[in-house]
């Protein structure tokens, strides 16, 4: 485990020596790429700006949550909206590998036409272990391509420096409460976005739908936490399968979409297991979306799958 004092002190230092030009960073709101932007801007200030790209894959309301967060940083901050160019590239695209890719290259174009307009020369990212670990290369086999490495495309224009690639993700929380971080006890999100949690084809109206009952998900289990009926877990989400069934709305015959819901307790984002949600929280879970997205989502089921041999992500 790293002296998270001494961390900050070595890599701002080492910051100051590397990145000698204006640099941009690719923000999500997550810890990894907060407590990156946090190290980053205590050693560049204003040479450093933030870039959250909205990719029409992001959460309800990430990014008005994403500007709160990134408020009180010593640096610029952008958002850009470009998810009818994400939207776009992964029309008919329903391999896993493919979205990844297509994803990554995607976010460097906008960087790159970020980094043209504010003259920035780097390329910070909040890559940590398990994103270079699962993506391959050498000998390691890939398990899923990262879109912040593997998903990266093999020129960028810019120069990449990733300051806490070493790191689990338990270090990375540590780092972020040590440098008292809103983003602290966040829970993960992945680069990709919903795109991810779709499985098959990314369409805006499934994107959309995943949105929605993702949205759910966070809400019930938060609620549930705070009253005290299970220990917020790792992680926790929706899943969009490909799949429609037979059910019942209202007295008519009804063919909608299937939610899966995924929660698991982790350490390091290298293993984990699920989590015991109680059916009651199940329950309350099933019957909102079920009856707010009626006309969309008529059967949700429960992921009891520990990493591995599944991963965290279904994607």
């Amino acid at each position: 485990m790293v002296n998270p004092e001494e961390f900050v002190v070595e890599k701002v230092e080492e910051l100051r020596n590397t990145v000698d030009g204006k640099a941009i960073i690719a923000v999500s709101g997550g810890v990894d790429s907060s407590v990156a932007a946090a190290i980053t801007s205590r050693a560049i200030g204003e040479r450093l700006t933030g870039v959250f790209v909205d990719t029409g894959y992001m959460r309800k309301n990430e990014a008005e949550d994403v500007k709160r967060i990134f408020s009180g940083y010593d640096m610029d901050f952008r958002v850009v909206d470009a998810s009818d160019e994400f939207y776009e590239a992964l029309k008919g695209v329903v391999n896993p590998e493919r979205k990844r890719k297509i994803i990554g290259a995607k976010f460097i174009e906008v960087f790159r036409d970020v980094a043209e307009e504010v003259g920035a020369e780097y390329l910070v990212q909040g890559t940590i272990a398990p994103d270079w670990i699962e993506s391959g290369g050498e000998l390691r086999d890939t398990i899923k391509s990262h879109h912040n490495v593997g998903g990266l495309p093999k020129k960028i224009g810019m120069k990449l420096v990733e300051p806490l690639r070493e790191l689990y993700k338990d270090e990375v929380r540590e780092l972020a409460r040590y440098l008292k971080l809103d983003a602290a006890e966040r829970q993960p999100f992945p680069g990709p976005g919903l795109a991810i949690r779709i499985i098959g084809e990314a369409t805006p109206e499934r994107a959309e739908i995943v949105r929605e009952a993702n949205y759910i998900v966070e809400d019930e289990i938060e609620k549930a936490a705070e009253e005290g009926k299970i220990s917020r877990p790792w992680q926790y989400f929706a899943v969009l399968l490909p799949v429609k069934t037979v059910g019942v709305h209202g007295d008519l015959r009804a063919y909608g979409e299937t939610i899966v819901v995924r929660a698991v307790e982790s350490l390091d984002a290298m293993s984990a297991s699920y989590s015991r949600i109680p059916h009651e929280v199940l329950d309350r879970i099933s019957v909102r979306i079920t009856n707010e997205m009626g006309d969309k989502v008529n059967r949700v089921v429960y992921d009891i799958t520990n990493k591995p041999p599944g991963t965290i992500e279904w994607e």
